[in-house]
Order: C-alpha cells, then structure tokens, then sequence
C-alpha cells in the first residue's frame, strides 16, 4: 500500500460568517500528483492555504503521518511543506540567484549537509534561470518568474509541493513546459497538490483528481476517469466527443 503523505479530512474554514470550505476529504500519495479543479470563487486556493496554515481551519490534517493542524505556519514549512502561491511573491530587485538562495533557508534552519545543495538541480531544471541568475527577478517574464518560484521552493527540498495556479497568465507554450517539469518532480519522490483553472492541463499533468465547486469536494477519480467524465467536460473541457477524446489520449 503506497504511503499517504497528506491526508486531509473534514476540513472546514471560513471568511467571518461565510463558511469556504465544507467538509473536504483529500489524500495525496508519496511521489503522486493530484490536481483540484474548479471555477474561480470555488475554495481552491482557500483549501491550499488552510492546509499550509495560513488560514485558520478545523478538522484533520496529516502529513507523513503526523497532525499537524496546530502547527503553526513556521512548522509546517521546517517540516517540508511548501506552497508556491498564485502571486509568486518574488524579492523584485534581487538576483534570480539570490531569490534561490533564500528558498534554503529551512535547510541552513536545520543544519542540513549542503544545505545549498539544491540549486544546480534547480539549474538543471529551469536552464534559463542559470542563464539569468545575476538578473534582477523583477525584469523576469512571467513564465521566467513561474519558474523562479517553483525553483526557490525546490530550494528547500520539500516533501509536499503544493501550487496555486501555476498557468495563470501565461502562454500556453510555457505552461506546457511548465507542468512538464512538475510532472517530473514525481521521479524524486515528491509529492505534488496542484490547484488549476487551466483543467485540461491539470487531468494531463496529474494522477488523481477533486472537483471542487462552492467549497465542496462534488467529484473526485483518476485523472483519466475525470477527463472521460460528461460533467467534467461540459463544464470544464468544452463540449462533445471530440473534446472528450482528445482529453483522453493525451492524459
């Protein structure tokens, strides 16, 4: 049986009196991707930030095994949880390389061997941040400062990789290499919960997915059961067969 490295149950959080989230029920496999899917004002960067602790929630979180609800924002980051938000939030007048370097931080916290260890894989992925590493990160392209958030996360060798919204903004091209690159981090045993809009580049990218609409989980399956799903692709995918069969074979 594969090992859970989240699993989230009951989750709940409000805005005030507003409840956002209802009862949510998520699980996320050691080396998987899963995707949440759904229209924007649904809860889905809500659900990202409840679970890294940036927003008050109740119900259970676990991770690795632990819970880890009390945890405060600082523990759940020093235990390799890390959430690249849909803003970036960037240091615009450092360096690429300096933004890199910060993202070590957790592992300079906990005397890790090497603690910097990360950035010639990071390099490695995003070649063009090597190129542009004296650069200052405010004069980067948006998929360019894409590349450099997830890249400062990497830095830190986080076991949960979590990601808002990645493609937004951004050229199709770039999204796709993008999401490629993410699709690879599966291959070194992290884990990744990646919340989208862009649907169909979701369901290709992940394994499993949730449909989540108005702060409730309304479906969930194999990506490649979602994306054959008539409700997911009237609402999400564009409509007909041709839609449906295009989403198939390329997932």
């Amino acid at each position: 049986m594969s090992e859970l490295v989240l699993d989230v149950a009951q989750l709940r959080a409000s805005y005030g009196k507003v409840q956002a989230l209802h009862d949510i029920h998520l699980k996320l496999e050691r080396g998987s991707i899963a995707t949440v899917i759904g229209p924007n004002g649904a809860g889905k960067s809500t659900l990202l930030n409840a679970i890294m602790g940036v927003l008050p929630a109740q119900g259970t979180v676990r991770y690795q095994g632990r819970s880890v609800e009390r945890w405060s924002l600082e523990q759940r980051v020093m235990a390799g949880i890390a959430l690249v938000p849909e803003r970036r939030e960037l240091f615009s007048t450092m360096s690429v390389e300096d933004n890199l370097l910060l993202g070590g931080f957790r592992r300079l916290r906990l005397r890790q061997a090497q603690p910097l260890d990360q950035l010639a894989t990071v390099f490695d992925l995003f070649p063009r941040l090597k190129e542009r590493r004296s650069q200052q990160a405010g004069t980067l392209s948006g998929g360019e400062r894409q590349m450099l958030a997830i890249g400062r996360a990497m830095m830190a060798k986080p076991q949960l990789l979590m990601l808002d919204e990645p493609s937004l903004g951004l050229a199709p091209r770039i999204v796709k290499e993008i999401l490629h690159i993410v699709s690879e981090l599966r291959t070194a045993g992290i884990s990744v919960l990646l919340v989208e809009q862009n649907a169909r580049a979701a369901l290709q990218t992940a394994d499993y997915g949730y449909v989540l609409e108005l702060g409730k989980v309304t479906l969930q399956g194999e990506s490649a059961q979602l994306a054959g799903d008539p409700q997911v692709i009237q609402a999400y995918l564009g409509f007909g067969k041709k839609a449906q069969a295009e989403v198939v074979a390329a997932s």
